[in-house]
């Protein structure tokens, strides 16, 4: 199973059978610009964690200096997956790519509440939360 949080544009056709189908692709539209880069890999439990300075597409990554790094510090994981689980269950600003290219918005579930993920998370900041835990 792949879900993808995608910014803007994307090419990828999910949900098409035998090519695509275990492919889901999100995307979160706020009033910021502004998005992470945080890239997670689940496989069999083994889970991994990267942050990176782009997008991954060709102009980025052929024609610019850009990193992508692995997270190894166990509290810095625990807050990118916090992220991720914010991005995921945003039932506001959320859309998902459909295989025909259009785009549906993110159903609420009943009984859960409205749930903006750039709204959630500025306001997470503006508490006096830090931003990042501090590494060990």
């Amino acid at each position: 199973k792949i879900d993808l949080i995608v910014r803007g544009v994307c090419r990828l056709i999910p949900g098409v059978e035998g090519m695509s189908e275990n492919i889901r692709v999100h995307s979160v539209i706020g009033r910021s610009l502004e998005h992470s880069r945080i890239y997670y890999f689940n496989r069999r439990g083994e889970h991994k964690y990267f942050i990176g300075s782009a997008d991954w597409m060709h102009r980025n990554l052929d024609a610019r200096v850009e990193a992508i790094t692995p997270i190894e510090n166990e509290k810095l994981k625990k807050y990118l997956q916090f992220m991720l689980n914010i991005y995921f269950n945003d039932n506001k600003q959320r859309w998902l790519l459909q295989s025909d290219g259009s785009y549906e918005r993110a159903k609420k579930e009943k009984g859960s509440s409205k749930l903006s993920a750039h709204d959630y998370l500025m306001k997470h900041m503006n508490e006096g939360n830090e931003p990042i835990p501090r590494a060990e």
